[in-house]
């Protein structure tokens, strides 16, 4: 009793708990941990991708996880605001990366590149509001393909539609579209329509709001907080409720206001061309020219395009909704030279697959087909049926470590052969190399087929050829 009034004594001394601050374990807004099984899925999706974009000849490149503020200031427009910034340590204003295009577009100039066909994969930063329901995190991954250098009109951006058709048919997400415009198609029209030059932007921003918004929503926008006339923006608004194909490209060559302006019909000639590139890799069916879609950015100059999912949910709908972006991009030719002391320009044509709105809809997708997925790639358990076989056991698994075999052995002295066997049942391993003093004496070992239970007896010399013959892949 002494020693317990002693040391509730000591704790009086040393103060309360009630000062004391509770700590919270949980992730930071907006970012979340990956588990064994959903690293699975996300390494499914990556190789689908990067599987892609090796198919079209692509190197890889990586730069720093934060940048000179400078680099990402003005790039962004409106979503500047997003950017993170980080306290001044040494001497230089830093922040963390907002995308992977204007790093690549600063790697260019100062590496003097003028030709080079890319993919970047790796971690962006957004202060944004986390809507983590619908994938929307501060921390994701950007899948980016790039194709920077001077080509003959709508090849390369061809091709990049391509690589988003092929991606997303590959990964089986359901129906898509791929909504394609041009920049200059869309400032054409906003010069015909009376809108003034200073306030293209901040309109554009409000057009790209369509998809979520319905126009009448937009249009009080455009007219009550930027100031548009009423007249523009009516005007604005039978434009961009269009959306077609090749047809509705012939028919705006035609329209009297739009063919007047240069920009326009210059946007116009080439859509006309990228859809001529799109039949012959006959991808046309899941594209449509839209004139709505405006992507917010402010480096986009020529064509933009954004792939959207679409919902089957009831086959009365006319038009089925959409589910939400799942991969974007555009031609910017003027952001390498904005870093380049001369100001020397190199085209550029990008996408970037949202790889956090694949992902969760595949992760979803696996919950209700309750679907098994294995998070280790583990070929063999090496085990023994009686005891004292540990130092067999460490032999026979370095034998096959050594040749390339992915194998496991539990770390007991004596386990019983029932947890060996239940192990590989949980993990999904679907074969057993057992040994035991028999098998040591006839220079065997007992290969069991966990799915059957099949045994075998293989000779020690061809156990490796053994294993690799059963789990390779068809």
């Amino acid at each position: 009793a002494k020693e317990v009034a002693k040391l509730l004594e000591m704790k009086a001394q040393l103060g309360g708990d009630e000062g004391k601050h509770k700590f919270v374990l949980k992730t930071p807004k907006g970012t979340r941990d990956y588990s064994p099984k959903q690293m699975a899925i996300r390494e499914r999706v990556f190789n689908a991708i990067i599987t892609c974009f090796k198919r079209h000849g692509a190197e890889v490149i990586d730069t720093p996880v934060f940048e000179l503020k400078e680099t990402l200031t003005g790039k962004y427009g409106e979503d500047s605001k997003l950017i993170y910034d980080l306290k001044d340590q040494g001497g230089e204003l830093l922040s963390l990366r907002y995308d992977l295009t204007v790093p690549f577009a600063r790697y260019l100039a100062m590496n003097k590149i003028t030709n080079i066909k890319r993919y970047h994969i790796a971690k962006v930063y957004r202060r944004d509001n986390p809507a983590m329901t619908r994938g929307r995190y501060r921390e994701f991954y950007q899948c980016d393909f790039d194709i920077a250098g001077q080509f003959d009109p709508m090849i390369p951006d061809a091709e990049c539609l391509k690589i988003v058709h092929e991606i997303l048919s590959d990964l089986q997400l359901g129906d898509f579209l791929i909504k394609v415009n041009d920049r200059r198609i869309l400032d054409g029209m906003f010069a015909v329509c009376g809108v003034p030059d200073s306030k293209f932007r901040t309109i554009c921003s409000s057009v790209d709001k369509l998809d979520k918004m319905p126009w009448e929503e937009v249009r009080s926008e455009m007219v009550g907080e930027k100031g548009l006339s009423p007249e523009a923006a009516d005007h604005i608004g039978e434009y961009v409720q269009l959306h077609g194909g090749l047809d509705l490209i012939e028919r705006l060559l035609q329209d009297p206001k739009l063919s007047q302006n240069k920009l326009a019909k210059e946007g116009l000639g080439d859509m006309k061309l990228l859809f001529e590139y799109l039949t012959l890799f006959g991808i046309t069916g899941k594209i449509s020219f839209d004139l709505s879609l405006a992507r917010g950015l402010d480096y986009y100059t020529g064509v933009i395009f954004e792939a959207v999912l679409l919902q089957q949910e009831n086959d009365h709908v006319e038009e089925p909704a959409s589910v939400g972006s799942v991969a974007g991009g555009g031609r910017y030719d003027g952001l390498v030279g904005m870093f380049d002391p001369k100001g020397r320009k190199v085209p550029c044509v990008g996408v970037s697959i949202g790889i956090e709105r694949i992902f969760s809809i595949l992760e979803q997708r696996v919950e209700a087909s309750e679907e098994k997925i294995r998070t280790t790639e583990t070929q063999v358990l090496v085990a023994s049926a009686q005891k004292k076989l540990l130092e067999e056991r460490l032999k026979l698994i370095s034998e096959l470590w050594d040749a390339g075999i992915k194998a496991e052995v539990l770390y007991k002295k004596n386990p019983k052969l029932l947890n060996q066997l239940q192990y590989c049942e949980e993990t999904g391993i679907p074969l057993v190399a057992i040994v035991g003093e028999q098998e040591l004496k006839d220079g065997v070992v007992k290969l069991r087929v966990v799915a059957t239970r099949e045994e075998v007896n293989i000779r020690r010399e061809n156990l490796v050829e053994e294993i690799r013959m059963r789990t390779s892949q068809p």
